[in-house]
């Protein structure tokens, strides 16, 4: 059944036959895998992708040289960080958990609730230019920002990456957009086994795990579904549009389905039936990510758990007070189950199954040692 599972999986990668998206760039993909899609104004490069390794752990990027992207998206816990919220460059706290920057070249949608940001390139000017919230903060000091740019070893990268262009803030955009969609991640112990045949990648547990995630009991798999673990996939092969976002009862503040604070993607389609809504993220890498939610209201793995099989979360007092369980817009999906502690370790054994050390500590993706 496991192997059968799998396959079942590996479906996924087989739903269309079109041809690559982009011939230019060796993509660190297992056999069989699709290309992701990239905008045909900006293809991937090598050279694009070296300029923007240096630039994500650049703090000269941030107006006052005190934030680079990689001082919110750190490589040892997957490109995400352990705070519950981000804070920006001026100190302002934000609403919303550092997402983890995993595959996200396979995302159909860019942040947590956004369901018409679709490329890297436009979410990306998100950190670099807003003011509400402020994150890099480089708005209304675009000049000396970058002229810090002009040293011989940045002429140099630029002059690689874009010999008939030069360095700009949309070529740093485009550097900056190659780099973070060469975060590829496919060789966990989850990957030896179900592509490579490496029966010993799975401990028993974990291989109960899985089993029990692709359960109709547990219902995981309906919303971190395919090889990516998430519904929010595109690429060469499936092409279809899908732009999932989930009202999970995390909160219900006033028996509405309303979520105090962040109404996810309520507030850019102002929908009603969007209260609440975020995107399910991809599971790979999930154990080094905490704390989780868009938030980061909920601190392990085993709460997590607990969450769902509850069907939501009750909160009895605060300002947050409400019966997430009740929620009138909540998934279908997240209707609660009785666990077992051993299924509850078996589920938490798969998904630290999908942890890829070598994506963690790998050089290509490490801080640059000129920077």
């Amino acid at each position: 059944m496991p192997r059968l599972i799998c396959l079942l999986l590996l479906t996924t990668l087989l739903a269309c036959d079109n041809k690559p998206s982009d011939t230019r760039y060796n993509w660190p993909l297992r056999e069989g895998f699709p290309r992701p899609q990239v905008p045909k104004d900006n293809p991937m490069t090598a050279e694009k992708v070296t300029l923007g390794r240096h630039l994500f752990y650049d703090k000269n990027l941030s107006f006052n040289k005190t934030q680079s992207c990689a001082s919110c998206h750190t490589q040892k816990y997957a490109f995400a960080e352990t705070k519950k919220q981000s804070t920006g460059s001026t100190g302002e706290k934000h609403r919303r958990n550092a997402p983890a920057l995993v595959n996200i070249a396979y995302n159909k949608t860019l942040t947590w609730a956004h369901d018409g940001l679709k490329d890297i390139e436009t979410q990306l000017l998100l950190p670099m230019f807003g003011e509400s919230p402020v994150e890099l903060g480089i708005t209304g000091h675009e000049a000396e920002v970058l002229a810090r740019f002009k040293t011989s070893l940045y002429t140099e990268l630029f002059e690689q990456a874009f010999p008939d262009k030069g360095l700009s803030f949309n070529t740093m955009n485009q550097a900056l957009a190659s780099f973070v969609r060469s975060l590829i991640s496919l060789n966990s112990p989850f990957d030896r086994y179900a592509y490579d045949g490496d029966d010993s990648a799975l401990s028993e547990s974990a291989l109960k795990g899985m089993t029990l995630f692709f359960s109709e009991k547990f219902e995981c798999h309906h919303c971190h579904g395919g090889f990516n673990f998430t519904q929010s996939t595109f690429h060469e092969k499936q092409l279809l549009d899908r732009r999932p976002f989930h009202n999970t009862g995390l909160y219900n503040s006033n028996e509405k389905g309303q979520y105090p604070i962040d109404d996810g993607l309520y507030e850019v389609t102002l929908d009603h039936n969007d209260h609440g809504r975020f995107r399910a993220p991809t599971l790979r890498n999930i154990e080094v990510t905490a704390p989780y939610m868009h938030d980061g209201s909920i601190d392990t793995l085993e709460q997590v758990i607990e969450f769902y099989a509850a069907g939501g979360r009750l909160i009895e007092e605060d300002e947050f007070q409400g019966d997430g369980r009740k929620n009138p817009l909540k998934s279908p999906f997240v209707k609660g189950f009785e666990i077992t502690e051993e299924e509850k370790n078996d589920l938490i054994a798969f998904m630290q199954s999908l942890t890829d050390q070598e994506f963690l500590i790998s050089e290509k993706h490490s801080k640059p040692t000129t920077n």
